[in-house]
Parts: structure tokens; sequence; C-alpha cells
């Protein structure tokens, strides 16, 4: 796969977020969350011994190491040399977060022999933990709540499926369930900007959707969830639900991710089933569609996004990212000022774009002055805490 060159900007921008300042949130990733990682797929697996000494290599490598290239013999190297050309040969700590972090995950699908000829041949070394979030009992009564939520008003059912798409794993199906009139919410409180005003005003019955996933599990069964109520309920005439051509990222939804929630949602009694029922007859009358594109799982930001998918972006009626990896490939995993105008850092998508995200790293534009200093006076992480998140629209 190739893909452009990033457009050359009209102005400066703000420098690349990097993996080497002990005080970034990449510095975090790199010296506890990914080693713990890379030590869990090791350990939940009956793993060969090739297997075990590429995966503890690929631990040593970016705790101390020097990056390398994809093996000789892997289909895709020429590709990731181009891409790697300015980083292969340097310290995992010198290159860019977006970058390395993307590349990180290429790495250990190479370590297990994911696109290797054999018995680990497209096995998803996540899939142990999606399918535990799905068999998590306490699931079981966030689905029944489903059946409750169909007692509100419309609109209100609509914001609260919004919500717990956009909470993902936080959330909960029925957290506005017996919410009197008036009163706050944590999920409506957390959010840092919220244009979902804008969003729902950008939907209606000739809306050709796009949404764009984020994570399997739990939040890929909201986001089925809000998909059937805009179908249902003539906001949406079609939606397309894109997720990765691969594993990817630990939870990132791919297409086996949807059938599995799909699935788990016909276990379930009531509405959680009639959800399912919907679907897959939404699917079969060409309403709801799912599409995959390679770019999804490159190390790149959407300015770099080839033709034929800015072609898909440009025919909807409004694009939903979903989740922090989306919101930083769509404004650039730069160090932007809190406060720049949300509007002009993604003028360049080639149509509407909506994002939901929990924030979870440190980009992050469109902040209200007034929002950002109380934030900051907290004194706590609140970009990377999940416990904040926001709903921003570019409707063009």
């Amino acid at each position: 796969m190739s893909t452009p060159p990033e457009p050359a900007p009209s102005e400066p921008l703000p420098p690349e977020l990097l993996n080497n300042d002990p005080a970034g949130f990449a510095w975090g990733v790199w010296h506890d969350r990914t080693p713990k990682l890379v030590t869990r797929i090791r350990d939940s697996h009956p793993y060969d011994r090739a297997q075990r000494r590429a995966l503890d290599a690929l631990l040593e490598e970016i705790s101390s190491g020097l990056m390398r290239p994809l093996a000789p013999h892997t289909p895709d190297r020429e590709t990731w040399e181009s891409w790697g050309a300015h980083y292969f040969g340097k310290p995992w700590l010198d290159a860019p977060f977006l970058w390395s972090e993307s590349y990180f995950y290429r790495r250990l699908l190479e370590a297990v022999g994911f696109f290797d000829p054999g018995p680990w041949h497209r096995v998803d070394p996540f899939e142990h933990l999606k399918t535990a979030e799905l068999r998590d009992p306490a699931l079981q009564p966030d689905l029944a709540a489903l059946d409750l939520l169909e007692q509100l008003p419309v609109d209100e059912q609509g914001q609260a499926k919004l919500l717990a798409s956009l909470w993902g794993n936080r959330a909960d199906l029925g957290f506005l369930i017996g919410k009197t009139a008036g009163s706050a919410h944590p999920e409506t409180e957390g959010l840092v900007a919220d244009d979902s005003a804008a969003l729902w005003a950008a939907l209606g019955p000739e809306a050709d959707l796009v949404l764009v996933a984020d994570n399997a599990g739990r939040e890929l069964l909201a986001d089925l969830v809000l998909i059937d109520h805009l179908l249902q309920h003539r906001q949406a005439a079609s939606i397309a639900l894109h997720v990765k051509p691969h594993p990817y990222y630990v939870s990132d939804a791919t297409t086996a991710d949807a059938i599995a929630c799909l699935r788990r949602l016909a276990e379930t009694s009531g509405t959680a089933s009639d959800i399912s029922r919907r679907l897959s007859a939404a699917t079969a009358d060409g309403r709801l569609g799912l599409y995959t594109h390679e770019f999804y799982c490159a190390p790149w930001s959407y300015h770099r996004m080839p033709a034929d998918l800015a072609a898909e972006f440009e025919r909807a009626s409004l694009t939903i990212l979903k989740g922090d990896l989306n919101y930083r490939r769509l404004v650039g995993d730069r160090d932007w000022p809190p406060t720049t105008a949300f509007a002009g850092v993604v003028s360049y998508f080639p149509g509407p774009v909506a994002t939901l995200r929990t924030l979870k790293s440190d980009v992050i534009t469109g902040i209200d002055p007034m929002v950002l200093g109380d934030l900051d006076a907290t004194g706590k992480p609140w970009r990377t805490d999940g416990g904040h998140g926001l709903v921003q629209v570019h409707p063009r």
C-alpha cells in the first residue's frame, strides 16, 4: 500500500509528539503499558519456542535497543522500509509516538507469526481479551437495561446511546434511566467539549453516514446500538461501519469482532436481540455495510489518506471517528495548544466530520479557554485519565 505524502502546511505546525519526554504520556506507554502487554500476550498463548524468543527480543528492543525493519520474508517489508527509513537503526524513544506505536503492533504480529503460513496464521493474539469482555457477567445488566431505555423519548434514547458509544468501555448503557429532570450525570459532566447538537443536526432521513470504529467489546456493542437507533428512527438512510483489516492496538475492532458483538446481542432476550435482528436485516438490504482499508493499520495521520479512502469520506453526509487513536490521526499527533480551533485543524478532511472520544493521550484541540483553565486548575492529568471526553463536529 502506498500513501501520498502529507500536504505541505500553509504555516508552521507544532512539533510531533515524541516518545522521549519523561513528562509525556508516550513515555509511560513505552516504559510500562507496552512491556506489560508483550508479557501478557506471551504468557496467554501456547506459543512455541521461536515465537517466545521473538516476543522477548521485541521486548528487549523497545526497552533498550534500536528499531529494526521487518524480517526479509515479510510481504509488506518493502512498504514499511520506505515508511520507516528515517527511524530504523535509531532508538525507539527518538521516534514519533504515533508512528512507533503503530509499528510496534505490526512487529508484535510478526513475532507471533500472524501473517506467516502455519498454525498461527491469522490468529488474533488479542482475541482472548475481547472475548473475556463480551463474556463478562457484568455486561448482562447493561444489555438488559436496553429494555428500559426504550421507554424514554426517542431524542433522549439517542443522546444516551451516543454518549454510551463515546465512553466505550466505561459506559453504562442504562445511565439515563431514572434520571430526574435537570439532574446532572458524570457522562455529561465529563465532556470538555460538546457539539452533540451539531452532530444530530447533520443527520436525517437522507443522510449517508460513515462510522469509523475504535475498540471491540463493550464499545463496539454500544456503537452497534447507536447504529440501530439511527437506522430505526430514520436519522440515517445508510451507515458504513469501518473496521480494521486485521488486529491492531490490542482491542481495535475487526470484522470478526463485529460478528461476535452481533451474536452477543442475539443471545440476550428482549431489546438486545431485536437490535441484532434489525442490524442483520439492515446488512441484507444494504442500509448497513462493513468496510475496511489497509490505511487503518498504517502509521500516519489522515492527512496522508489514500484517494480511495478519501472518496469514501467525501461521499458521506457525515463521518464519525471513534476513539483516541482516530482523534490523534485526525488532528495530527502534535503538541497543539489546546485552544487551537478544531475546525481549522481538520479543515483538510474531505467531508463533514465528527469525533467521539474518551481522552487517553496528550493531544487535544478546540477547548474553550475558560474550560481549559478550570481543567488545568484541578492539577489532575485530565488529558489522559480516561475520565474526560468530547464531541467535536466540523460540518464544513
